[in-house]
């Protein structure tokens, strides 16, 4: 009898993007006009920051802060320290002094951060500077901003969106709410798979991005508010699911 052949072996299945286990919406692109039409009509100049470092920082200082707030803390942090040596010299407890007499919370923790960020920098450069960032490719910046202490996605795509002007996509709370309420994500996908998945559907644009960013946000503010939404002014009542619910 001859000997028993082995099966054929088969190839994996090929998993999924996340834009293919969830196809974006035919209308997204008049989702994003609409949304654009209404909070942010001029079409957005290109910034791009001097200094990165200074757009990390501010972004660690926002988290769970107002603009007033961060503007404040961020400007006592360069009124105390001219130099980010001097942060880094005065540690963590001056820092952090510094950020409370500014006002806003999470003083200790975000000291911290700023603290070991410097820290990390000045051990890795032979000053403190993130100016490298500006002649990376989209990739390696990336890379390296969330190789840093207390960098996340989320942190990252904010410095390559506002700072580097980069066609990034940060999500916030008030994104990924619309993202939900319109059903365009499922309900149970955290933020980190939202910004994934905009990622892939939103265009490779960084004036696109920005715009559905900036204005997406201001909807969420003034329009998609988490409670007590306004769904009778919304601009995208008729394309929304939740406004039949919600709207009540």
């Amino acid at each position: 009898m001859p000997a028993r052949q082995p099966p054929p072996k088969t190839k994996p299945p090929k998993k999924l993007t996340l834009s293919e286990q969830q196809p974006p919406r035919e209308d997204l692109p008049e989702i994003a006009r609409r949304l654009s039409e209404e909070y942010l009509p001029d079409p957005p100049q290109p910034r791009r920051s001097a200094e990165p470092l200074d757009g990390l920082i501010s972004t660690i200082l926002s988290q769970q802060n107002t603009a007033p707030i961060t503007r404040r803390q961020f400007q006592g942090l360069k009124t105390a320290y001219p130099r980010w040596e001097g942060a880094l010299a005065d540690g963590p407890d001056g820092i952090e002094a510094v950020l409370k007499a500014a006002g806003g919370g999470l003083s200790r923790v975000k000291a911290g951060y700023i603290y070991s960020l410097l820290a990390e920098l000045d051990e890795t450069r032979p000053v403190l500077s993130l100016k490298e960032t500006r002649d990376l490719d989209d990739k390696a910046a990336r890379e390296l901003l969330e190789s840093l202490p207390g960098v996340g996605m989320k942190t990252a795509s904010c410095v390559l969106l506002f700072d580097l002007a980069r066609p990034a996509m940060p999500v916030d709370t008030h994104i990924h709410r619309i993202a939900r309420r319109l059903e365009l994500v499922p309900e149970a996908w955290n933020a980190v798979k939202v910004e994934r998945w905009f990622d892939e559907v939103l265009p490779r644009e960084w004036a696109a991005r920005y715009t559905f960013h900036v204005s997406a946000i201001r909807h969420g503010r003034q329009t998609c508010r988490a409670r007590n939404p306004a769904c009778g002014a919304c601009v995208l009542r008729d394309l929304c699911p939740s406004a039949a619910i919600l709207g009540r």
